[in-house]
């Protein structure tokens, strides 16, 4: 990360944002047209290489990805699953095969059979009807359970924009100190995945010192099984943006944004119509409702990479930069976007405020368990009878949510993935030891994250799903730290020769790679590969043996 280029980038303000800059003049020219790099590099005054590096990083700007026409899902639960093989060959009756791309995790986590066409996505049964698609270019909808089991804060009624008025009225009458008080009362933790305490992190960038402040909405959910932010932009979204209106407030921040991942196509497009709602509404811009208080919304769509789910990777993507791993400190909330103070948070974190403000930090601290408040979005996937986004107050049994909410499994699992790729990778005899909290998760040693599971059936080979998450991080590495920018090849190395042969794995050479990974990696890319790796072969050892020595 260069904080002059993070200058230069901010000079220009977001409305002439350098990272949809060079978006646009990637997805519209050729993009070895070195005129027109020339040329931009020139009216920001930074150097040709970085435009180049950051062209190069994503997915969807490459430029062997620019004639792509569809996308195959190859998350984690479509795999478990076994629909790809199918939804790619009748993908291949339609286009060629250098049309075709892949994409990771769409979201469709409940029915799987997930593919792109077209900027929609669609799933289940739609490659049935592919033919109809292409030619009339029709949506079709999904369908999914969302249902909150006891105290419903997040899946409340969706808020209409007079409601929003009226909680801004609200708001305005309140001191920013006070709102901050209830929020650091209401012990909300992050939601993301670290559990950081909320309150402390939105007092030290009240604290900080800056010509401006941002408040940014981490959207870019990129954890595969996970899709309760999907749920919350296209079902709640004014409950976010209010949430990011609140942030804003306690902390003098003038600017948000909300940052989208690629692969949410519908996210987007709610968002969007959310935002101009409100614009409309005067519930947006300067002097808002006449409170003195002046704030602005901006969305930012994303490219395709998973490591701009880490907060300063996102903060460097939204700069125009490669969306490298930044050192800490400084952390964003002193020196963030532009080098201003910044709020990062997740799009569920944000959603909780509005019912803190509404009923008050006491009564928020009043649900859940006793180091984790509040409630959880959990996602579950196409093996559960009744799938979808569920939320229960924290310290719900993880049985309960498996047996009572999701109605068993459809079939044989094994294994459940908790909290994406770099979550825990639990055997399904262990599940009624879990809650759904912080701390019952850190006493297993595994994270629980945004809450997503992942099934794993039986007859599933538990090393091609290492090698799953191997090549994950091989593909999704920023590259900017040698544990995990190497660690991940040679370890998706070894089990492919393992795989392909006779060759059997030294073990305590695969444990020194993975040791090396986690206390290494700067990020939880590569620093929380090696926990489900590890559950793997601490629980698995019985199938898992023979490829090693």
């Amino acid at each position: 990360m260069s904080e002059n280029i993070s200058y230069l980038s901010g000079r220009k303000g977001l409305h002439e944002n350098l990272f949809e800059r060079i978006s646009w003049m990637a997805e519209t020219e050729d993009t070895a047209n070195t005129e027109k790099i020339q040329e931009l590099a020139r009216d920001y005054l930074i150097g040709e290489s970085t435009i180049h590096s950051t062209i190069s990083f994503y997915d969807l700007l490459r430029p062997e990805n620019k004639d792509k026409k569809a996308y195959v899902c190859n998350g984690s639960a479509c795999m478990c699953s076994g629909t790809q093989p199918r939804v790619r060959s009748e993908l291949k009756k339609n286009f060629r095969d250098e049309e075709i791309g892949e994409m990771t995790c769409l979201g469709r986590c409940h029915e799987n059979g997930a593919f792109q066409y077209n900027g929609q996505n669609y799933s289940g049964i739609a490659i049935d009807n592919i033919t109809q698609i292409i030619e009339s270019k029709k949506t079709i909808q999904e369908k999914y359970a969302s249902l909150a089991s006891g105290t419903a804060i997040l899946m409340q009624t969706p808020l209409t924009a007079e409601e929003f008025a009226l909680q801004l009225r609200n708001l305005f009458t309140l001191n920013p100190e006070h709102v901050l008080d209830e929020i650091k009362k209401s012990d909300l933790r992050g939601r993301g995945g670290a559990g950081f305490p909320m309150g402390l992190k939105l007092e030290s960038v009240r604290k900080a010192e800056g010509e401006r402040k941002f408040i940014v909405c981490n959207a870019d959910e990129g954890d595969p099984g996970a899709y309760s932010d999907r749920y919350l932009m296209e079902q709640q979204p004014l409950r976010v943006l209010l949430g990011m209106i609140i942030a804003a407030y306690i902390s003098s921040a003038d600017t948000g944004i909300i940052y989208i991942r690629a692969e949410y196509p519908e996210s987007m497009e709610t968002i969007e119509k959310s935002i101009r709602e409100l614009e409309e509404n005067s519930l947006l811009g300067n002097d808002i409702l006449g409170s003195g208080f002046s704030f602005t919304l901006k969305l930012i769509k994303a490219k395709g990479a998973y490591v701009c789910g880490e907060e300063t990777a996102l903060l460097s993507s939204i700069e125009g930069q490669r969306p490298e791993v930044r050192v800490r400190p400084p952390f964003p909330a002193r020196k963030g976007l532009f080098n201003m103070p910044t709020l990062v948070n997740s799009v569920e974190t944000l959603a909780n405020l509005p019912f803190i403000v509404e009923h008050g930090g006491s009564k928020f601290n009043s649900i859940g368990s006793s180091q984790s408040k509040g409630t959880k979005l959990i996602s579950l996937d196409s093996f559960f009878n009744r799938p979808g986004v569920y939320e229960v107050e924290m310290g719900t049994p993880l049985a309960t949510v498996v047996e009572q909410l999701g109605g068993g499994f459809k079939e044989n699992v094994k294994a459940l993935h908790i909290g994406g790729p770099l979550g825990g990778l639990v055997p399904v005899s262990d599940i009624s030891s879990l809650q759904i909290s912080f701390e019952s998760f850190a006493e297993k040693g595994i994270l629980l994250g945004h809450g997503s599971i992942v099934s794993i059936p039986e007859d599933f080979p538990m090393m091609g799903y290492i090698k799953h998450l191997f090549r994950f991080t091989v593909h999704e590495s920023c590259g900017k730290c040698f544990p995990c920018r190497l660690g991940s090849v040679r370890g998706l190395e070894l089990l492919q020769r393992a795989t392909d042969g006779d060759y059997r794995i030294d073990r305590e050479l695969f444990t020194d790679l993975l040791d090396t990974m986690q206390q290494g990696s700067l990020c939880m890319l590569g620093g929380g590969l090696p926990l489900p790796v590890k559950n793997a072969l601490q629980y698995f050892d019985s199938e898992l043996r023979d490829y090693f020595d």
